[in-house]
C-alpha cells in the first residue's frame, strides 16, 4: 500500500457508473469490492458517486437532459433511490453497510455545519460503514452546478482530511496528442488548453471540472490522480502505487483549515473595491481591511459573508468574510475607521482560489 495514505476520497463520474444513462450494476459490484479491499489494507474510503440524475433519466425515459432546473431535480430524487439501493444491496453481498450522504453547497458555507458533516464522516468510518455522497440535487439547484461531483469531490477530501483523491473517470486522464499526462505539478495555461469541450447528454462534468477539482485539492495539500474507472482493481492499483491516469501533485504551500473552508465553501455575495495603499497592506504587510481604505462597495452582503476584494485596476485580490452589512459599510463616514476585514478571514487570490469562486 502507497505510504502515508491513511484516508482516501474516491470519485465515480455518471459516465463511469451509468454510461448512456444506465446504471451498470456490475461495475458497482466491482468498486465496492475494490473500496472493501482497500479498507483491509488499512486505508479508510469516502465514496463520491454521481449517478442519479443519469439514472433517472433513464428510469422517466428521457433521451437527453432537460434544459430547466426543477425538471433536473426531479428526476435526479427519483434517480437517487436507485443509485443507492444498488449500493446497498452490493454492499450487503459483503455483509457490510453504507449511509447516504446528501450535501449542499449551504452545508459547507455554514461553519457549523461543516464541522458536524465532518464528525459524522469520522463515526461512519469508526463503525465501518461507507459513506457514500452525493449533491443534494432534489433540493438545492446550486448542488447540479458542482460540476459533475467533481469539485464536490474536493470538498469533501478537505473535510475529512483525505491525503489523495481518485476521479474515476471515462478517460484514462489528462490527454496531450492522444497521450496520457503521467504528472502536473501545477496546473497553468498550458495544462488548462489541454482540456476540450465535450457534449454530455447523462452527465454535467468534463476534464475542466477536475482541473479545478485537482486545483482545490492540491491547496489543501491533497494530491489527485485522475483514471479510467472501469480498469480492474482500479483504487487498490493506485494505492498500490501504481502509475495509473494523471497525477496532479499537491502544493508545496498548504492553505489553513479556515481559509481552505472561506475559499472552497462560502458564495461570494458581494465586491470591494480598494485603493493602492490599503492594496499594500492587505497583501504585503498582513494587515486587516480597515474601512478608510475602501473606494467602492458592491452587492447586498451582510455580517460574515464573504467578497471579493478588488484593486483599482479591477483585479481580484483574493476574498475574505466581512464583519459589517452593505448597509453597514454604505456611508463612508460610518466605514473610516472600522476593521471590514480581519486579516485572518481574509484569502489572497491564487491560480484556482478566489478568483475563481467569485465567478461561480
Amino acid at each position: 500500500m502507497a505510504r502515508n495514505i491513511k484516508k482516501v476520497v474516491v470519485k465515480i463520474g455518471s459516465s463511469v457508473i451509468a454510461p448512456g444513462g444506465h446504471l451498470d450494476s456490475a461495475l458497482v459490484s466491482k468498486i465496492v469490492k475494490d473500496i472493501l479491499n482497500a479498507e483491509n489494507q488499512g486505508v479508510k474510503v469516502v465514496l463520491v458517486s454521481s449517478g442519479a440524475t443519469a439514472c433517472g433519466l433513464t428510469k422517466l425515459g428521457y433521451k437527453r437532459r432537460p434544459l430547466d432546473i426543477h425538471s433536473l431535480m426531479a428526476i435526479s430524487s427519483v434517480g437517487q433511490i436507485l443509485l443507492m439501493d444498488v449500493f446497498n444491496a452490493k454492499f450487503k453481498r459483503y455483509d457490510r453497510k453504507c449511509a447516504q450522504m446528501l450535501f449542499t453547497w449551504d452545508d459547507f458555507e455554514d461553519r457549523t455545519r461543516f464541522k458536524n458533516m465532518s464528525k459524522i464522516i469520522e463515526k461512519l468510518l469508526s463503525m465501518k460503514i461507507i459513506p457514500v455522497i452525493n449533491a443534494n440535487d432534489a433540493i438545492s439547484h446550486e448542488e447540479i452546478k458542482f460540476g459533475d461531483n467533481d469539485r464536490l469531490s474536493a470538498r469533501v477530501a478537505d473535510l475529512v482530511g483525505a491525503e489523495q483523491l481518485i476521479i474515476l473517470s471515462d478517460v484514462a486522464g489528462l490527454l496531450k496528442e492522444d497521450k496520457v499526462v503521467a504528472v502536473v505539478d501545477k496546473i497553468d495555461s498550458e495544462i488548462e488548453a489541454l482540456v476540450k469541450i465535450e457534449d454530455k447528454t447523462h452527465t454535467s462534468g468534463g476534464m475542466y471540472t477536475k482541473l479545478e477539482a485537482a486545483e482545490m485539492a492540491s491547496f489543501s495539500g491533497i494530491m489527485t490522480r485522475i483514471a479510467y474507472g472501469r480498469e480492474k482493481n482500479i483504487i487498490c492499483r493506485i494505492l498500490n502505487g501504481e502509475a495509473l491516469g494523471t497525477l496532479f501533485m499537491s502544493s508545496p504551500k498548504i492553505g489553513k483549515a479556515r481559509k481552505r473552508w472561506i475559499v472552497f465553501s462560502k458564495k461570494i455575495k458581494g465586491t470591494i473595491f480598494i485603493d493602492d495603499g490599503a492594496k499594500d497592506a492587505l497583501m504585503n504587510k498582513g494587515k486587516s481591511l480597515l474601512g478608510v481604505g475602501i473606494t467602492k462597495i458592491d452587492g447586498d452582503f451582510k455580517k460574515d459573508d464573504a467578497v471579493s476584494v478588488v484593486d483599482m485596476k479591477g483585479i481580484i485580490l483574493g476574498c475574505g468574510l466581512v464583519n459589517y452589512s452593505f448597509n453597514e459599510l454604505d456611508l463612508k463616514k460610518n466605514r473610516l475607521e472600522k476593521e471590514v476585514i480581519h486579516r485572518d478571514n481574509f484569502v489572497q487570490a491564487t491560480k484556482g482560489c478566489c478568483w475563481k469562486t467569485s465567478k461561480k
